[in-house]
């Protein structure tokens, strides 16, 4: 322990039983390393693994878990269910398997949702500020950015198709600012692609 003297109340700073016990635990235990692993492990979001990125999780309220589309396409109609469907000679009939499964995220991909999760958390909600956000989360990627189209619609534009966790990070995990009123669109170039879900309608168009 480190300055333990200054721990001791006055009522016992000159009891000699009391100071020769403190001394000798102060020999027996170290609980510097316990602190060190404590801070990188948990504290330090930076450095945090397993279960210090779920606390951190349920600091900023993300889930490491998604549900996520399977890859198999289904014959059918866009507008009559919640995943992609796909038209005659392409598509294939249900075949009773789940339409979503649920993905762990891994510590790298968890933290880099719980710093975008925070970053949305402060912004000003600014386009800028929504930009950086999407830097920060699909850095690497491609380009990605927001368009505001001055009539209370806004578009989130990625110009690379997301993998199926990505879509999943995008639709459900809350951290794209979705403003009061105003409705949003998640456009992916250069393939079309068509989904809904989430808290609002998604869809995909190509340019």
């Amino acid at each position: 322990m480190i300055n333990w003297q200054g721990t001791v109340i006055s009522q016992y700073n000159q009891s000699p039983t009391m100071q020769t016990l403190l001394y000798a635990i102060n020999q027996w235990l170290d609980p510097s390393q316990n602190l060190d692993d404590f801070y990188n492990m948990i504290w330090n979001v930076d450095t945090a693994h397993g279960y210090g990125l779920d606390v951190w999780g349920r600091i900023v309220a993300v889930n490491r878990v998604l549900s996520v589309q399977p890859q198999s396409p289904f014959f059918g109609f866009t507008e009559a269910t919640n995943v992609s469907a796909w038209p005659f000679n392409q598509g294939i009939f249900y075949n009773h398997e789940k339409l979503l499964v649920n993905f762990i995220l891994s510590d790298e991909g968890f933290r880099t949702l719980i710093m975008a999760k925070a970053l949305f958390n402060i912004i000003n909600g600014s386009i800028p500020a929504i930009n950086q956000l999407l830097l920060n989360l699909f850095k690497g990627r491609g380009n990605c950015y927001v368009v505001d189209n001055r009539d209370m619609t806004m578009n989130y534009v990625f110009e690379f198709i997301p993998t199926n966790v990505e879509a999943a990070i995008i639709v459900q995990s809350g951290v794209l600012p979705r403003p009061t009123g105003v409705s949003v669109a998640f456009v992916f170039r250069p393939a079309p692609v068509a989904v809904i879900g989430g808290t609002g309608r998604v869809r995909a168009t190509a340019t």
